[in-house]
């Protein structure tokens, strides 16, 4: 489709997709591969932790691996705050995601190597590289339009639209292969859906023009070895405490996943202790950030339920539904991919939704419904893991209905509270918000983890009431306190 397309400098304009520049092609096709072995190996992970060995799988407890899992979510997110400050002032947003892509590959390449060591070592690669590439990648598809080109949220719709088709098709292949042949294959269709992605961004790069080719604001001269010195040091700090761990003892799965909760945790709280004790921040903006401190527990609250996901609800699809269909029972890994083809459903929806009530529906308020139908879909799981009680194996549409009301409720707060992080954020810290906006999905998932493991000691349908009620209470907590909220956000909605 040839149109003018707004653009800055740095995106060459005669060629377009879909009416806008050629380079969202490459950007879109990167993050769709990125999020096909992202959620591709996330859809199985959980199910190998817990396979017996005998099946090839690495014989952990529930317990343990719904902790895992949380806790390599958790290190997902928060490592974006590193990776976009190397992008920021060492390499560029442009680098940081070439070399994020192939250190990504690299991690999956050695999950799929049949030993135990190995699930272990290829997450650390997956969470480093992922923090490499996955807020900078934004960062460059923002860098392709002029800051107020009516085509910017159209680009980034598209954009978005690679993220869940990725997420949709991934789980339907690692989960036949995984779940039906080997565990490490599954890993492996993985690794090679990251290498499309590296290939054709480097194939593409001619496209990109200048966008994320410099850091926004490099260190230079002895500034610049000041910092790599800090970080040389923290790494080996890190070796030093890993070295301390073992000889110790207690370089347990355990420990491990409880240290790093407790990172992520005391890091967020840090963070907001920086900001908010920031003496040049206005009152105005200091109002507002506590605002933003209720939206950032509210949306830890709802991701710590939401993204069990892939942990609790993915085990119970797994042993507690009848998957039998003519014959051939589906791969339980396959209910992953009914979350993002909803949203791609959902999302124009609750976008014309949000448009046609305006102000009229405040964000706290928002935040909300996402509680209270997050809550929901946890009661409805109650019923689900009641009826399985004996035994009895129930209709995964129980998943589907859950899932859909968990959607509902991601599309009342997500695109939501990432719109309210932008408005809220005060200027000096303005390119920072956005990781802090992670850093909820962080806190969440790490304590997410944690919490999951009650569900190995609790009876399911007591697990999934008590958390689901608990989020519907939090939810009509949040509109009681919307109006104080809302004083607080100071003129924004």
């Amino acid at each position: 489709m040839a149109h003018d397309v707004p653009v800055e400098r740095g995106a060459p304009t005669e060629r377009t997709f879909f009416g806008h520049p050629r380079a969202l092609a490459t950007l879109f096709l990167t993050e769709m591969w990125e999020r096909f072995s992202f959620y591709g190996m996330r859809a199985i992970l959980v199910l190998y932790l817990t396979a017996e060995t005998t099946d090839d799988g690495l014989g952990l407890g529930d317990s343990s691996a719904t902790a895992v899992y949380g806790t390599y979510n958790a290190m997902v997110y928060l490592m974006a705050l590193p990776g976009g400050w190397v992008a920021d002032r060492l390499i560029g947003a442009r680098r940081s995601v070439l070399w994020g892509g192939v250190v990504i590959a690299a991690g999956h390449y050695v999950m799929a190597v049949p030993t135990r060591w190995s699930v272990f070592a290829g997450m650390a690669l997956i969470v480093l590289g992922t923090g490499l590439l996955k807020p900078n990648i934004s960062t460059m598809v923002g860098a392709l339009y002029d800051r107020d080109s009516p085509r910017r949220d159209a680009g980034f719709s598209i954009f978005y639209m690679g993220i869940n088709l990725g997420a949709f098709i991934a789980p339907l292949i690692t989960g036949l292969l995984g779940e039906k042949i080997n565990w490490h294959l599954g890993f492996a269709v993985a690794a090679v859906g990251m290498t499309f992605g590296v290939i054709q961004y480097v194939l593409g790069r001619r496209n990109l023009g200048d966008a994320g080719d410099r850091p926004a604001d490099p260190l230079l001269g002895a500034d610049r070895r000041r910092a790599l010195t800090r970080v040389g040091v923290a790494v080996a700090a890190l070796v030093v405490l890993v070295a301390a761990l073992a000889l110790a003892g207690l370089f347990t799965i355990d420990s491990v996943v409880n240290l790093l909760t407790a990172v992520t945790v005391l890091v967020t709280i840090g963070y907001f202790a920086r900001i908010m004790t920031d003496r040049e921040l206005s009152t105005t903006e200091r109002s507002r950030m506590k605002a933003y401190l209720w939206l950032f527990v509210f949306a830890a609250a709802f991701w710590l339920i939401y993204d069990q996901a892939g942990s609790v609800l993915n085990i119970f699809a797994a042993e507690r539904t009848d998957r039998n269909v003519a014959g051939f029972t589906f791969p339980a890994s396959w209910l992953q991919s009914v979350n993002p083809i909803l949203v791609i459903i959902g999302a124009p929806l609750f976008a014309l939704l949000w448009l046609r009530v305006g102000h009229r529906v405040s964000t706290p308020v928002k935040f909300a419904v996402g509680l209270v139908l997050n809550g929901l879909s946890f009661v409805l799981m109650a019923a689900a893991a009641q009826a399985a009680v004996g035994g009895d194996q129930v209709s995964p549409w129980w998943l589907v209905a859950v899932f859909a009301l968990q959607v509902a409720g991601e599309l009342s707060l997500s695109p939501v509270g990432l719109s309210a992080t932008t408005k809220l954020a005060p200027v000096k810290y303005a390119s920072q918000m956005l990781g802090l906006w992670f850093l909820a999905t962080a806190v969440g998932d790490a304590i997410g983890g944690q919490v999951a493991r009650l569900a190995d000691t609790w009876s399911e349908p007591t697990y999934f009431l008590t958390f689901g009620l608990a989020s519907v209470a939090f939810g009509l907590g949040a509109v009681m306190f919307a109006r104080h909220i809302r004083a607080l956000m100071a003129g924004i909605h």
